[in-house]
């Protein structure tokens, strides 16, 4: 099984187009099972378009519009033959002017919920987070994912994580948990998900090969002032699941960057 996570920053983006055709080319070519994403946004004012038969609609999502970053990556994709099952959990406004949420999209069949964590429920505060779920089967094993992008720690993170591991204790799939955090490694909020009773592994920690030692640099959107180059977007992951590898792309290396963020690869035997 073969995932990837990456915060997209979507239009925020400089030369913003140009990364997505960048994106739908490295998805082409590594053709993953699942891929988490999150700042998924569109424009609030931009044309509606059809809803696809591929998409899941959630209660909390708007319409979809002609910009939707999920919705052009899906269809780009499918205009090359590959088709994701995709859902996409709205969360607020941002920047004054987009609806931004996190999305998953499966090559497998996915049934999706979402899940308010945030103490407040309100578009126009951007404390309000909501976590996509969606059970999937892939080679037979049937599995739980999570796309979400979660407050920083003493800023919302505490009381959003006991909300998640709540609903999550509640099940009985193997669980994967990907996306941006907004904690870093071996700090306190990192060491929270590690202590939970959801029993959770790093894949960053355990991967029989690891690459790559972290996700942003320094000074970015939310991170402002910050002088290290840290890691904050993750995959947890539960133990009875054997992670193979764990690689940070999209860094300047062997992948462009295509974000402030950068990706996460984790592959996993089922």
């Amino acid at each position: 099984m073969k995932l990837l996570t990456l915060n997209t920053h979507s239009w925020m983006e400089e030369h913003s187009e140009e990364k997505l055709e960048q994106l739908v080319s490295h998805l082409l070519k590594e053709d993953y099972d699942i891929i988490c994403l999150q700042e998924i946004n569109q424009l609030m004012m931009s044309e509606k378009v059809k809803v696809p038969k591929s998409y899941q609609a959630l209660s909390s999502a708007p319409d979809l519009h002609a910009d939707h970053y999920a919705y052009l990556l899906t269809q780009k994709l499918a205009e090359k033959g590959v088709t994701y099952e995709w859902s996409w959990s709205y969360n607020h406004i941002g920047f004054d002017r987009y609806h931004e949420g996190v999305a998953l999209l499966s090559k497998t069949p996915i049934a999706g919920r979402e899940l308010l964590v945030s103490e407040v429920d309100d578009e126009t505060d951007y404390h309000t987070r909501r976590i996509l779920l969606a059970d999937t089967v892939v080679n037979g094993r049937a599995v739980t994912i999570v796309s979400l992008h979660l407050s920083w720690f003493g800023k919302g993170f505490e009381a959003e994580w006991e909300i998640i591991e709540k609903e999550l204790l509640a099940q009985t799939n193997p669980l994967i948990l990907m996306g941006d955090f907004n904690n870093p490694t071996d700090q306190e909020g990192y060491e929270l998900i590690l202590k939970s009773p959801l029993n959770l592994v790093d894949s960053h920690k355990v991967a029989e090969k690891v690459s790559g030692s972290h996700t942003i640099l320094a000074d970015i959107d939310g991170w402002e002032g910050n002088q290290q180059a840290l890691k904050v977007d993750h995959a947890f992951i539960s133990q009875d699941l054997t992670v193979i590898s764990s690689k940070v792309l999209f860094d300047g290396g062997e992948t462009p960057v295509l974000s402030d963020h950068f990706g996460l690869e984790v592959e996993i035997d089922l």
